[in-house]
């Protein structure tokens, strides 16, 4: 089995957990991903299968029509004060933007993510992404008052 369906409550787009790493999702995987980062170097088959195996990652994957037009990758990690669970790399193909994909992914993952026993799902969003900043707010998501840091490793 290539995919198993995503806990999700009713949706126009149908979303699967990626359970292999095929060629067909590798394919997506470098279609889609510059449409969200210019600067991330295409996964490898070997990077996509340790995303997809690991107890910690899913990738959630969206079709209209039958093709993937849409990715999202959760992370669900245990810490002293609770599970949580983080969005990452949430793309959807730009022909296909406006019609729920969006949505669609984001309510599998949270779903996912309550089933795992996270107390919390966390993501963060350019704030020139407005579109997606809107959709994150309308399901539910609140801007904390918190400063990002990242360090360059």
């Amino acid at each position: 089995m290539q995919y198993r369906y995503a806990d999700v409550m009713a949706s126009s787009v149908p979303v699967e957990i990626a359970t292999q790493a095929t060629e067909e999702l590798l394919a997506a995987c470098h279609r889609l991903i510059p449409q969200l980062s210019s600067s991330a170097k295409p996964i490898t088959t070997s990077e996509l299968a340790e995303i997809i195996n690991s107890d910690s990652t899913s990738m959630f994957v969206a079709r209209v029509d039958n093709q993937i037009v849409g990715l999202l990758t959760l992370a669900i990690f245990r810490i002293p004060t609770a599970v949580r669970a983080w969005i990452e790399d949430v793309v959807v193909d730009s022909s296909a933007r406006g019609h729920g994909v969006g949505e669609a992914l984001n309510m599998a993952a949270i779903a996912e993510a309550k089933r795992q026993g996270a107390k919390t799902v966390d993501l963060t969003s350019r704030p020139s992404r407005e579109a997606a900043n809107r959709l994150y707010q309308r399901i539910g998501f609140v801007a904390r008052d918190t400063n990002v840091y990242r360090f360059e490793a």
